[in-house]
């Protein structure tokens, strides 16, 4: 009986254990902490904004983002989006989250975050120009270049990249909405 309890034990481990294995493995790319330096690495399931994930509800959203301090930063909720602002330059905001059916649908930096962001969008959000993000990020999957800027869609990746002059902007979202978001350009 006890033979028969074991196997049945180790065999269960045996189908678990490299399931728990693989998701502790799987890179996770905090925007404010961890430095993911390769595109490849890079999913939209996988990024965080202090912790806020796509699909995270709103009350967990407010809780990460409006009723924790974070250093240096402003964070206000206005209609669906929550915004934070720079204290000392606080002329727009710098990131955020959109709530959409309480639950988060976008993620957003922009090149005043560059400060607080590591890894590859630090670099993207510091690039002068569309050639050095391509450079970085490798061949979009679809975008739009004009007069005013550049909007570069990685459908695959969940992130859309927006290129206007000095300003530069990332979007994470699911990638049906990506597809939504870069034919409105």
């Amino acid at each position: 009986m006890r033979i028969k309890a074991l196997m049945a034990l180790s065999l269960t481990l045996a189908l678990i254990l490299p399931l728990l294995i693989t998701e502790a493995m799987a890179k996770k790319y905090e925007l404010t902490r961890n430095s993911v330096s390769k595109v490849e690495d890079v999913d939209y399931k996988d990024i965080s904004l202090y912790r806020v994930k796509l699909g995270d509800s709103e009350i967990d959203a407010i809780e990460m983002l409006v009723n924790i301090k974070i250093p240096g930063i402003r964070v206000e909720q206005v209609g669906r989006f929550v915004t934070m602002w720079d204290q000392h330059n606080p002329t727009a905001p710098m990131a955020g989250v959109q709530i959409t059916d309480g639950k988060v649908d976008l993620i957003f930096i922009n090149n005043r975050f560059s400060h607080k962001t590591r890894g590859i969008f630090r670099r993207v959000l510091t690039s002068e120009t569309v050639k050095e993000i391509r450079d970085l990020m490798g061949p979009e999957e679809y975008g739009e270049e004009n007069l005013m800027g550049a909007r570069l869609c990685f459908e695959q990746k969940g992130f859309i990249i927006s290129h206007l002059g000095r300003d530069v902007n990332v979007l994470f979202t699911v990638p049906e909405a990506i597809s939504q978001e870069c034919y409105t350009f």
